[in-house]
């Protein structure tokens, strides 16, 4: 194989690396929530994002957890302002409008 045909593929390669199975566009410029590993949940409009997942979110809030038990998100919140999100830890991205918390229904409910 020659060097020119090594580094075809190797750019071929490349391309298919950086394409992203998620099509975020539609969010940018909007509200979402986005869920950690770890349980850390924060919302803020989309400013930006990558084929990694890494995002660009303004005016965000960090909801946080009950420190007894950390599966479980007090009403207190944090503003945080601009951040970068490190896409190997993003879990879930959901948007704001048109999302409701429901009972988990695999959960006995008290009654």
């Amino acid at each position: 194989m020659s060097g020119n045909a090594a580094a075809s593929q190797g750019d071929q390669k490349e391309k298919k690396r950086k394409e992203s199975i998620l099509d975020l566009s539609k969010y940018l410029e909007k509200n979402i929530r986005v869920k950690f590993a770890g349980g850390r949940e924060c919302a803020g409009t989309l400013k930006g994002y990558d084929p990694l997942l890494n995002l660009v979110l303004d005016n965000t809030t960090e909801f946080l957890r009950d420190p007894d038990d950390p599966y479980k998100l007090m009403e207190d919140t944090r503003l945080l302002g601009l951040v970068v999100c490190r896409g190997t830890t993003v879990v879930l991205i959901c948007p704001v409008d048109g999302m409701e918390s429901i009972a988990n229904p695999f959960v006995a409910q008290d009654g």
